[in-house]
């Protein structure tokens, strides 16, 4: 078996024990971030059946997706990283989900290109949930009215929110917020958890794990 698909084979049974044991409704889907790793390490995933990949860039999931679709039908892309309003049109032809709609000007090119594309997607808006000032993402303050702009003026499919809790601390309390937040206004999924939290994240009520290392093994540093 190869090594990538031993590692998924590993999390899955570990999400099935926590899913079992703690009598969660449903399991999480697996994004497996899937950006600086090429085709080769992909491949067995895709072979197995494995439907969601995660890229932050989009020249990379251009260049690396382009015709895998044919064979693969049943794949669906997640845009992950930062989008730049000026790539908006360029994002909803490759993707199929973005995680990162987070401020107005880009939700407003995403549903224009959306428009000129002829394509509906989903997205999630992103949360800054410890209002850190590094970070990209809608404040909780401003949660709200943002989802109405979004949904009420734009018609944007927005199934759930997305966020990245503070480096080095316990992200316990911060995918609590999401997941409250998120029932606040009914929506259905969370995008929370990487490789390194996604135990807790389950637990906290995720429903997209976006998992890199833990299935592809440790990226190349560039030189």
């Amino acid at each position: 078996m190869h090594e990538n698909l031993a590692r998924l084979d590993f999390i899955k049974n570990k999400i099935k024990e926590i899913v079992d044991k703690k009598q969660l409704k449903t399991a999480p889907e697996i994004i497996a971030i899937s950006k600086t790793f090429p085709l080769e390490k992909i491949i067995p995933l895709l072979d197995r059946g494995h439907i969601h990949f995660g890229e932050n860039k989009i020249q990379e999931a251009e260049l690396k997706w382009n015709g895998v679709a044919n064979k693969y039908k049943e794949i669906k892309l997640h845009m992950v990283g930062k989008l730049q309003s000026n790539k908006a049109k360029k994002a909803v032809e490759v993707f199929d989900y973005i995680h990162s709609l987070d401020n107005e000007k880009l939700a407003v090119k995403l549903q224009e290109s959306e428009k000129k594309v002829n394509k509906k997607i989903k997205y999630f808006i992103q949360v800054n949930v410890a209002n850190e000032k590094q970070k990209s993402g809608i404040l909780l303050s401003d949660l709200e009215s943002f989802y109405s702009f979004c949904t009420k003026n734009l018609s944007l499919d927005i199934v759930g929110l997305m966020c990245f809790p503070p480096f080095n601390s316990n992200p316990e309390k911060y995918f609590e917020i999401i997941k409250i937040s998120a029932s606040k206004l009914n929506l259905k999924h969370i995008s929370m958890g990487m490789s390194n939290d996604y135990e807790i994240a389950l637990f906290g009520g995720s429903t997209f794990l976006r998992l890199g290392s833990a299935i592809f093994g440790s990226r190349k540093l560039p030189n």
